[in-house]
């Protein structure tokens, strides 16, 4: 039988942005957002082969546009990319020696989800997938929730 992942998109995406071994994918100066250089990220993670996240497959998908739908659906915002943000610092806690200049060819994207914060994974529980059952319920006012993979309950 197939064991479903305990992993939800949003904690996924959260877990590879603060990686040491994901290049692709990195907070904003604010960590409030995050960078992903979409050349690298289909090389690093959607590409064929063991992921430089240590998992054969990551995502089901090879395609980046469906990863930018998922965070679409996951209420995530596209940010314009201004010259001055793409440049300050590859994380908030540091910055690895000559972290930027991978960014400089590559297409960047920066996206944004107010409950996506580099020292917040518990607020990852907020992020819900815009299903039609969940809009329904948003519509109509009532609350959609889900709770953290065991691990990282507090």
């Amino acid at each position: 039988p197939v064991i479903p992942r305990p992993c939800t998109f949003p904690m996924k995406l959260w877990l590879l942005v603060n990686s040491p071994c994901v290049h692709s994918v990195r907070w904003d100066a604010r960590g409030e957002g995050l960078f992903i250089d979409q050349g690298l990220f289909e090389q690093e993670l959607l590409s064929v082969g063991p992921s430089a996240a240590g998992e054969e497959e990551l995502f089901k998908t090879k395609n980046f546009g469906s990863i930018v739908r998922q965070l679409n659906l996951y209420g995530f915002h596209k940010l314009t990319v201004s010259p001055a943000s793409s440049t300050v610092g590859s994380r908030p806690r540091s910055t690895t020696a000559g972290g930027d200049t991978s960014y400089a060819d590559g297409l960047l994207h920066h996206f944004w989800n107010p409950y996506f914060r580099y020292d917040r994974p518990d607020l990852l529980v907020k992020i819900k997938r815009l299903t039609k059952a969940n809009k329904e319920k948003l519509d109509a006012g009532l609350e959609v929730t889900s709770r953290l993979p065991d691990d990282l309950q507090y």
